[in-house]
């Protein structure tokens, strides 16, 4: 266990506090204020005939794009008229010096209650491209999400690629015809017959759906699909988001190819390819040219998912189309018949080809957004492995071989993460989280085995024997200014899932991926320390690993999960804690005077004590 670092004396803390309000949250100086307001309430939508009450953001499924500039100050005032507990995420934004805002509930802050509200506010300095907000409770991001794009302060024609004639979002994510919070409960507690009803692109569920469900065949009435009109010769700037909540996803448009610029709110070399491959929270600029001959185009999203032995489960597609303008009228037909043109789609379960897209990232080298050096000295290594793990549901002692006994949980190195009961950030900066011990995630896990071994997917002796679980609210401390390096390996514990992990508050240098087992003897010599990609999302590939290294530059409590909401659920998650550095500029600024606080600790508190479950961490199973 580690104890709280030490914080500031009481005067000094007053005299911070003056400062940080006279100097308006102590951001960095912004080019403009800009300001929303985010009403969360519930909806009625109907898809697949069916009438389904959705918590959206001012009405609106996906909610508001946001367009901001780079160096903006922004103010997101949010009030909460939904019946649930609800914080903002601004996935991917930095947030420097500001960890307040970063909307992660029991870790930076108390969720904003119903008929309460809350004001986020932060700056973008730094960062161009596509990122995007979602709330970050429970199952609800399938609902609550929209795209954030930061333009660059010199506008599009200081692109480092040619300047596009449209700028078009597209979010490809869920429709759940059920309540999201019982499909969160339900995963927590083993029911694992919850999936999504559709797939969406740009919240359309497509022509490949109608009242029966799936069709091929458009019986019935289908669902309107999303369109993307063009003209002959025009270019496009996709900025696509994944927002599902299980499933990474191939995309194609037939008779078209992309060319990727951007990936994570970074500028990537640019490559052409007609497949791209996104996994749920990375986002990915891509350039498309209407260079086919005028008729429609359909555009899949498919999801991906492990082969066998690995469980299978409903995935469906969906579509939209690119239909071209021709003058001043839609060409209603396609390039040779009535039909619209469909792209040849990968098989569901090529997974490798995750892998290959994702390999094909580098960062872009140019003058005008030289992408920070590679850090070549580091001071920390860690091994992390992902899998699953099952712990008795009551008790430290249960019958593992019976399942009514015991709860499948998510780990990274044989851990698996339990909420604390105070919100982190607040009792790592007052020094008031001694009684809230945390468990430091180990630098490896508890034994070496051969980690993507298939015959451990299934239930049995062999993974009972590897898979010994603990839960505890896991954490790991940094010295401000270090440089972290870790290699995550995918595990064939359970499942042989890859892992799209996700970073607050930094991005990360991309060195290596590969299949398989990591061998240091022969990967280091792979790492990329030129032109690695820089992102705050990145994929474990299925059964393979990942090599990053980062720079803990940015003082907080920040969290580190997997951005699948089952395996977010059931506990592969961690907090990265970075120590203050020697300086008022590289400390962190005391919280917000309207910060949601002790109101829902107590609420929280009370719960715990009627239910007798008021337990941060269990010992080991």
């Amino acid at each position: 266990m580690k104890a709280w670092s030490l914080r500031p004396t009481e005067a000094a803390v007053v005299a911070t506090t003056i400062f940080f309000f006279l100097s308006t949250m102590a951001l960095p100086e912004a080019t403009a204020l800009v300001e929303h307001t985010f009403v969360v309430s519930q909806m009625k939508m109907t898809h697949l005939c069916k009438e389904t009450l959705v918590t959206v953001v001012n009405g609106q499924l996906p909610g508001p794009t946001i367009e901001v500039t780079e160096g903006d100050s922004v103010a997101f005032h949010v009030v909460n008229k939904s019946p649930h507990n609800i914080t903002i995420h601004w996935h991917g934004v930095k947030q420097r010096m500001n960890c307040w805002n970063d909307g992660v509930p029991m870790v930076t802050q108390c969720p904003i209650q119903p008929n309460q509200n809350f004001t986020y506010r932060f700056n973008v300095a730094g960062q161009e491209g596509t990122l995007w907000w979602h709330a970050h409770v429970s199952c609800l991001r399938a609902t609550l999400h929209g795209a954030l794009v930061i333009r660059p302060i010199l506008g599009a024609s200081s692109y480092p690629f040619p300047k596009p004639d449209r700028e078009v979002p597209i979010i490809i994510g869920d429709w759940w015809s059920m309540d999201l919070a019982e499909v969160d409960r339900k995963m927590k507690d083993n029911f694992f017959d919850y999936f999504p009803s559709a797939s969406t692109i740009n919240g359309k569920l497509g022509d490949l759906f109608n009242c029966s469900g799936i069709t091929n065949c458009c019986v019935g009435v289908a669902e309107d699909g999303y369109v993307l009109d063009v003209e002959p010769g025009k270019t496009y700037l996709l900025r696509i988001i994944n927002t599902g909540l299980f499933s990474e996803f191939f995309l194609k448009i037939a008779g078209h190819r992309f060319t990727v610029v951007g990936s994570d709110a970074n500028y990537v070399s640019p490559y052409t390819t007609d497949l791209i491959v996104i996994a749920p929270g990375e986002t990915v600029d891509a350039l498309v040219v209407a260079d086919a001959p005028p008729g429609n185009y359909y555009m899949v999203a498919m999801p991906n998912q492990a082969p066998l032995p690995d469980t299978q489960t409903p995935e469906p597609s969906t579509r939209g189309m690119v239909r071209y303008k021709n003058k001043d009228h839609i060409v209603e037909g396609g390039s040779t018949s009535n039909v619209p043109v469909a792209p040849v789609m990968p098989d569901q379960h090529d997974v490798v080809l995750s892998l290959y897209f994702h390999s094909n990232l580098t960062s872009l080298q140019h003058q005008r957004h030289p992408p920070p050096p590679v850090p070549t000295r580091v001071d920390e290594h860690m091994f992390v492995t992902l899998g699953l793990g099952t712990v008795c549901r009551r008790g430290q002692t249960c019958n593992k071989k019976t399942i009514n006994e015991t709860i499948l949980v998510a780990t990274m190195n044989n851990v698996s993460f339990q909420l604390p009961t105070t919100p982190l950030l607040e009792a790592h900066y007052h020094h008031t989280g001694v009684e809230d011990a945390l468990l430091e995630l180990p630098d490896k896990p508890p034994r070496v085995f051969n980690f993507t071994d298939i015959s451990l997917i299934p239930v049995g002796p062999k993974e009972r024997l590897l898979e010994t679980t603990s839960r505890a609210t896991l954490a790991r401390w940094f010295q401000y200014g270090s440089v972290v390096e870790i290699v995550f390996q995918g595990t064939a514990i359970l499942q042989g899932d890859s892992n799209p992990m996700h970073l607050h508050g930094h991005d990360m240098f991309v060195l290596a991926q590969g299949i398989g087992n990591f061998d240091a003897t022969k990967d280091v010599a792979r790492y990329n320390l030129v032109n690695p990609p820089l992102k705050n999302t990145v994929v474990v590939p299925n059964l393979g690993w990942v090599a990053i290294r980062f720079v803990t530059n940015n003082p907080g409590v920040w969290y580190f999960h997997c951005h699948y909401e089952f395996h977010l659920s059931m506990g592969m998650t961690a907090v990265f804690i970075v120590e203050d550095g020697p300086t008022v500029d590289t400390s962190l600024p005391p919280q917000p005077v309207d910060f949601p606080s002790t109101s829902c600790q107590m609420n929280i508190i009370s719960k715990l004590q009627k239910s007798k479950s008021h337990v941060l961490m269990d010992s080991k199973i």
